[in-house]
């Protein structure tokens, strides 16, 4: 599988089931819809950020708006929200790269694609850095593992696994 076709798999609607461990703290656990929507090499918002961060908009891969709505995990406060983020190849090879988001002034990450068909996203910023790994176990089953180390010594580790929500049956 390439980054395209990685992409296009993960585009649609997901239901996410989401454990998360702060070192030295208690686990918690949460529920989400999750919609992931494709941008296109092509899409003025990938072409933008490229010129932004003085990349070649010809080696964008395009990426992906992920939106989440935690509404539905009953007695959870309720989180809604949403990011974008730009793959931009390396010249020389599609499979590593770097990762490009619109609030950033500055390129925030890379990323990995392995030869066991891994997509690892390296994200850095003045606070943080996060490692996630995505990985299907089928066309409808996603799983996301992600490792956050904090600058003042937290460290946040979280495992998700992601259904894909079949779509509405056309009652024409």
């Amino acid at each position: 599988m390439d980054l395209k076709e990685f992409l296009n798999l993960s585009a649609g609607k997901w239901f996410s089931q989401r454990t998360n461990y702060f070192v030295g703290g208690e686990a918690d656990n949460s529920k989400a819809d999750i919609t992931i929507e494709l941008v296109n090499p092509e899409d003025i918002k990938a072409v933008e950020l490229c010129k932004k961060h003085n990349l070649d908009p010809q080696l964008s891969l395009g990426g992906t708006i992920q939106s989440w709505d935690n509404s539905v995990d009953w007695g959870k406060p309720k989180q809604v929200g949403s990011a974008t983020v730009v793959l931009v190849s390396n010249s020389d090879d599609d499979t590593k790269g770097k990762l490009i988001r619109p609030q950033d002034s500055k390129v925030c990450g890379h990323y990995v694609l392995g030869a066991d068909e891994a997509l690892t996203l390296t994200i850095k910023t003045d606070e943080m850095q996060a490692e996630e790994r995505q990985w299907f176990a089928s066309d409808n089953l996603r799983m996301r593992t992600t490792v956050v180390k904090f600058h003042d010594g937290r460290k946040q580790t979280s495992f998700y696994s992601e259904i894909r929500k079949a779509p509405p049956a056309n009652n024409e």
